[in-house]
């Protein structure tokens, strides 16, 4: 039994899975307020479910690329929860995640690649294969190289990705325009239920850390 939550991004989400089964599930699209929508919907959804708390077995949330603040409402929640109940914290990636459900989308795509707007001209980026092998971990760059860095992968996967994230239809304009046939999924946003649908492949490791793949603005004085 698990309990996924995910504020990292344009949504606040929860959801309650058994064995592939999702059991009760919440998402809804904000860009801020995560902290005070979290925890009534997760009480919400562990109603919906029919279970307690003492019945969970493991707490999953997404790490990141996100905002930052919205990053750490999860983080803090998950965490928190997991210690009350002695039980794992499980952690991975807004991308990860978005390509896992832009595959379930589309069952005859061989891989997918998340792509998000971070700003400035650049993309969060990474790709999955279909059978949950990471291709390219989750990177920033300039948005223009996004078609640079994924074009070995397409050489052994094929040309026809799918695409996931709000980054997906510029990149899949890019990528058409070189010769790809580039599906879009129109997942926007990481959902909990996929949350907690692949973080039930991974050990019981407390992994519930924070992914920044951007420094601080902050700085320091010297």
């Amino acid at each position: 039994m698990i309990l996924a939550v995910e504020t990292a991004l344009g949504a606040c989400s929860a959801a309650v899975i058994s064995e592939g089964l999702v059991l009760a599930q919440e998402h809804e699209p904000m860009l801020r307020g995560h902290a005070e929508a979290l925890a009534p919907m997760v009480q919400r959804v562990m109603k919906q479910a029919g279970i307690e708390f003492r019945s969970l077995k493991r707490v999953a949330v997404t790490t990141g690329p996100g905002t930052f603040t919205g990053q750490r409402v999860g983080l803090a929640f998950a965490r928190a929860l997991a210690l009350a109940l002695n039980i794992p914290a499980l952690g991975i990636s807004t991308l990860e995640v978005m390509a896992a459900e832009a595959l379930s989308r589309f069952p005859d795509a061989l891989w997918a690649i998340s792509a998000g707007d971070a700003k400035r001209a650049e993309i969060y980026l990474a790709a999955a294969a279909r059978g949950s092998e990471l291709l390219i971990p989750p990177r920033l760059l300039p948005g223009e190289e996004a078609g640079w860095v994924v074009f070995g992968t397409a050489e052994k996967f094929g040309r026809s990705p799918v695409l996931a994230g709000t980054a997906a239809p510029a990149l899949r304009a890019q990528l058409n325009e070189t010769g790809y046939s580039a599906l879009d999924s129109e997942v926007r946003q990481p959902t909990a239920a996929f949350v907690a649908l692949c973080c039930e492949r991974l050990a019981d490791a407390d992994s519930a850390r924070p992914l920044y793949l951007r420094p601080p603005d902050a700085k320091l004085p010297p």
